[in-house]
Formats: C-alpha cells, sequence, structure tokens
C-alpha cells in the first residue's frame, strides 16, 4: 500500500504516524508554542527523532468557534517553518489548509501533501492538487469549525461519513488526482458528538469498502476529555489508547501531538498484526 505524494512515495504497509506542528496562536492544544521559528524548527527535530514519518503543519486554527485569518497570514506562518525544515532533512511536509493560495505556497516552498479538512471543496483546491502532483488527505466535517459542534446530527453516521468521502475522492479523480494520491479521514471531533465519535471508531473497519487507507487524529480531542473528565494536556493515555483501536481497525496513518508514545503504541500493534520486521 503506497501513498503517492508529489516527488517522494510513502510506504503505508505498515501503520505511520504524522506529528503536528501548529504554528498559530490559537490552536486547542498547543497554540502559541511554536510560532515563533526557532521553536518551531526545534520541534520539527525533536518530531522526526522520534519516528514521525509526516510533519502536518498548520497556520490556521480549526478548534471549535475558531475564526477565519486571512490567507496571507496564513503563509506568513507556515512557509518560513516550511523552507527551513525542507532544507534541512528529509522528512514529508504536509501543509494543513483549506486555502489554495496556501497551499500553492506551501508547496512551492517544501511540502509534499495537502490536509484539507474541507476535504479540497473549496474553488481551486482540487486544481491545485493535481496541478502539483502532491498527495491529499480528504476529511469529513459536518458543518464549519465555527459551528460545527452545534448539535451534529446524523440518521447513520458510518454510513454519511463514508458516503461523503467516497463522493469527494470521485470528485478529485475526476479533477485529475490519482486515487493512490489519496487518503481518507473520518474527522474524528469535527461536527461530531461523544456518540458519533465512539460509533465510527468502532464501526472503523468498515471504512475498508472504500479502497483507500485511512488517517486518524484523535489526539488530545474533546472525545477523550468527556470520556476521561480530564484537561487536554492530561489526555495522553486515552489518546494511546484510541490510537491503538484505530490502526487495529485498519488505520494506517495516526495524527498526533504526542509522537514518541504513539510510535511506540502504533508500532507494537503492527508487530501483533502483522509480525515484526527489521
Amino acid at each position: 500500500m503506497l501513498w503517492r505524494c508529489r516527488n517522494r512515495t510513502i510506504d503505508l504497509t505498515r501503520p505511520i504516524v504524522m506529528g503536528i506542528l501548529n504554528v498559530t496562536p490559537d490552536s486547542f492544544s498547543d497554540g502559541g508554542r511554536y510560532a515563533a521559528l526557532d521553536a518551531a524548527l526545534e520541534r520539527a527535530r525533536q518530531i522526526v527523532a522520534e519516528g514521525a514519518a509526516i510533519i502536518d503543519i498548520g497556520g490556521q486554527s480549526t478548534r471549535p468557534g475558531a475564526l477565519e485569518v486571512e490567507a496571507s497570514v496564513e503563509i506568513a506562518r507556515v512557509v518560513p517553518v516550511i523552507e527551513a525544515i525542507a532544507a534541512g532533512g528529509d522528512v514529508a511536509i504536509s501543509i494543513d489548509t483549506s486555502k489554495p493560495s496556501v497551499m500553492t505556497a506551501a508547496v512551492a516552498a517544501g511540502a509534499c501533501i495537502i490536509n484539507d479538512v474541507y476535504a479540497l471543496r473549496e474553488p481551486r483546491a482540487r486544481a491545485v492538487a493535481a496541478e502539483t502532483q502532491t498527495g491529499v488527505c480528504l476529511m469529513h466535517m459536518q458543518g464549519e469549525p465555527r459551528t460545527m459542534q452545534d448539535s451534529p446530527h446524523y440518521n447513520d453516521v458510518v454510513a454519511e461519513v463514508m458516503a461523503f468521502l467516497d463522493h469527494e475522492r470521485r470528485r478529485c479523480i475526476d479533477a485529475g488526482i490519482p486515487s493512490d494520491a489519496m487518503v481518507l479521514d473520518p474527522g474524528f471531533g469535527f461536527g461530531k458528538n461523544l456518540e458519533h465519535n465512539l460509533t465510527l471508531l468502532r464501526e472503523l473497519p468498515r471504512f475498508a469498502a472504500l479502497d483507500a487507507p485511512l488517517l486518524v487524529g484523535v489526539s488530545r480531542k474533546s472525545v477523550l476529555g468527556k470520556i476521561l473528565g480530564k484537561s487536554v494536556n492530561d489526555r495522553l493515555y486515552g489518546g494511546l489508547g484510541l490510537a491503538a483501536l484505530a490502526v487495529a481497525n485498519g488505520a494506517r496513518i495516526i495524527r498526533t501531538h504526542d509522537v514518541s508514545p504513539t510510535v511506540d503504541a502504533v508500532r507494537s500493534v503492527s508487530a501483533v498484526l502483522q509480525g515484526i520486521t527489521t
């Protein structure tokens, strides 16, 4: 199972970890910690050293209630970081954005993946991905960040999320994006309540019918707070449990703030499921 991402191919035969690097002042977990370039680069080096295969860089918070920032602001936040990481090492870089102009600037700076919570639905987003030949991650979200947690409703959350992802993937193929350039994300915590999130995790094997690699991100999210009754920075162990369950249920990429322990959890589950390779 290979993921074609611009000038590189990422092997998903065994599950991998995507490390989060938010260069925002207002992200829900680490807002402001890595806004300065030196701090962002030090964190990037740590993410790589801890075993992540991908660094996912975001300059726009997508937490519930987050306000939109101008594309120029987002570009100013992410491009210097991407350029410095690309110049200093060999790691796949993902840009977490929904704005086509930010996608274009990030890819020119060295990103090879577009990770979009809007699933490339913005005008020209699919064209940018097709023209730049990037890998893409299409995520499901009901609503938008400012309103997505205002009473989300589904008749059948698994069927509806699967139908959305299949539809958007087909639109991407029609736009010239190869099927092997795409991974799919059910969007845990994006327009979903606790019951929706738990159902999606439990029923994750059903997504195999879409015949595409799955990315799962539950790191430090409110689903853990509701289960555990703990604050954002006290959700590590719960997050590792859900990450391990996601891998056992078919996820190939785990997106996380907590790279080192998540790499250990993913490798351990993979060893049970697939055996140990050297």
